[in-house]
């Protein structure tokens, strides 16, 4: 692993993009077993795939820290709710499509 400053060609700047892109990968799959493991609990206990105060507040953590850390906190908004839009459709599969309006 090299710091960005310590790349002094495109291709050692594109292989540490590459690794860090596979990681990132990694840690998307990992992210989706914990889904999966939320669908098993939330069948148990009668839960909705989508839990909307759930998704604001996953939300506001990540562009929190997005906005600490330097990222545009409006990027990092964006990706997210993409993904977390994944997520419950992933869950929605197993568990079918919430049919209970909720406030």
């Amino acid at each position: 692993m090299k710091a960005p400053a310590d790349c002094h060609s495109m291709p050692e700047l594109r292989a540490e993009i590459d690794r860090l892109d596979a990681e990132l990968v990694a840690k998307l799959v990992e992210r989706a077993g914990y889904i999966d493991r939320a669908c098993e609990l939330k069948k148990a206990n009668g839960l909705p795939a989508r839990i909307e105060e759930r998704v604001e507040e996953v939300v506001a953590k990540v562009t929190a820290r997005a906005q600490a850390d330097g990222l545009d906190p409006a990027l990092v908004e964006e990706l997210w709710r993409r993904l977390i839009e994944w997520s419950i459709a992933r869950e929605e599969r197993r568990l079918g499509p919430d049919t209970l309006k909720r406030d």
